[in-house]
């Protein structure tokens, strides 16, 4: 659309924001990249999400909008006419949504306890990520993408979690590939979508990020 303004908050190792920057490149937006210091943050980044000073932020013609999967469903609907993400089919949209809401509220706590805990913790950490990650190994079963033979919204919101896997095996001690084989099985297959492997964070530079984190938590 000529004459839009788009522009993204972002982090680079943040998944979240990889998200979005996978869905932008699905559509072939051309955007702005800010990246932000989430240690001094930006004015811009304060007055577009003054409710939680995170990223990621698009700023669409002046315009701000919030939460990595609502922005995503955005990107879907404005620019309509590539590549779709969500199911045009209600139910199928529905349950597509469940499964990337399912992503946001189960992955994310003990994927961070892996890096973020020790001992027991962490081992705990390790077990509830590991069944998670097969539960939705189930619902992938032997289809190419979640949703099918299409690439769509459950994709994009996971897929931005495997260039974290190799902090969280080398913080954790554990392979994943071992216990979920299918799953990186079907990472890998998404790593040959350019929107995907032009968008996903280098893994060990996400690794260094991770060592930044423990070293400022006091994490040994």
């Amino acid at each position: 659309m000529a004459g839009e303004e788009v522009i993204l908050l972002s982090v680079y190792p943040s998944k979240f924001s990889m998200r979005v920057r996978i869905a932008l490149a699905e559509k072939g937006v051309k955007y702005e990249l800010k990246e932000e210091d989430l240690t001094n943050k930006s004015l811009l980044l304060l007055e577009m999400n003054s409710v939680h000073k995170k990223v990621p932020v698009l700023i669409h013609n002046g315009k701000p909008i919030l939460e990595s999967l609502i922005i995503v469903q955005y990107i879907d609907e404005v620019w309509h006419d590539k590549n779709p993400l969500e199911p045009s089919d209600p139910y199928e949209r529905a349950q597509a949504r469940f499964w990337a809401d399912f992503i946001d509220k189960k992955v994310f706590d003990p994927a961070r306890g892996i890096w973020a805990t020790k001992g027991e913790e962490q081992e705990a950490a390790k077990k509830e990520f590991i069944e998670i990650l097969k539960i939705l190994e189930g619902e992938l079963g032997e289809k190419p993408f979640f949703g099918g033979e299409t690439f769509g919204l459950v994709d994009v919101a996971l897929i931005p979690l495997y260039s974290w896997f190799y902090a969280f095996e080398t913080c954790g001690n554990f392979k994943i590939e071992s216990q979920c084989p299918k799953l990186v099985a079907w990472a890998k297959f998404c790593m040959q979508r350019e929107s995907v492997s032009q968008s996903l964070s280098d893994p060990h530079t996400v690794y260094d990020t991770v060592l930044f984190l423990k070293k400022m938590f006091g994490i040994e």
